[in-house]
């Protein structure tokens, strides 16, 4: 079917998507301009694990430090390192953008590892320890305490990977999703190497 110049123009203004792909996306979604959004995200993130192992060797790190108010002085602030494959790409307003994202998420939703990859063992092991435990003095039956007990594994994950916790503008959007678009967007990799957290209310 026609597309109007008009739908384009919005398509363009919500994904940041070039003009010939919002034009197939919208074809593609029979007019449908949040189904043809729906189909542009899940190129982007295909798009996006093709160029995966691509080097990262430029980047910024971003800042970010939170003052309850404007008369008494920060005492929360994150740090966080946001790679790209080119110097241009990392002066752009875009990728800026995001690791501006990035700090924001990390500061408000406490993330303790980039990825899963980053979890060390011990952790791990100490968790299943603990969830084991509640499930027996809980009384659930032996068969199922397995099972109870990853699932309980993969929310801890969820919640303390920064790459699997919930786009804080966007929940049920991850953050590996959100880069995976801004890859998309800007044609080229981008990792999170890595980030720290600083909260003197916290130990």
């Amino acid at each position: 079917m026609a597309v109007s110049t008009d739908q384009i123009r919005q398509l363009r203004e919500m994904s940041g998507a070039g003009m010939m792909d919002c034009k197939r996306a919208l074809e593609e979604a029979g007019g449908d301009i949040q189904k043809a959004f729906t189909i542009l995200r899940e190129k982007g993130i295909a798009r996006a694990a093709k160029r995966a192992d691509r080097a990262t060797g430029q980047g910024v790190v971003e800042s970010y430090l939170h003052a309850t108010s404007p008369d008494f002085p920060p005492q929360l602030g994150v740090l966080i390192e946001v790679n790209c494959e080119t110097d241009f790409v990392a002066k752009g307003p875009d990728f800026r953008k995001l690791a501006k994202e990035l700090a924001l998420q990390v500061a408000g939703f406490g993330a303790r590892w980039v990825s899963r990859d980053d979890v060390p063992d011990e952790v791990l092991v100490a968790e299943r320890e603990v969830y084991e435990a509640r499930a027996r003095q809980d009384g659930k039956p032996e068969q199922v305490i397995p099972r109870i007990v990853e699932g309980q594994i993969e929310d801890f994950l969820k919640h303390n990977c920064l790459m699997e916790q919930d786009y804080f503008r966007e929940p049920g959007h991850t953050v590996q999703q959100l880069i995976a678009e801004n890859i998309s967007k800007l044609q080229e990799n981008i990792t999170v190497r890595r980030f720290a957290r600083f909260n003197i209310r916290e130990s």
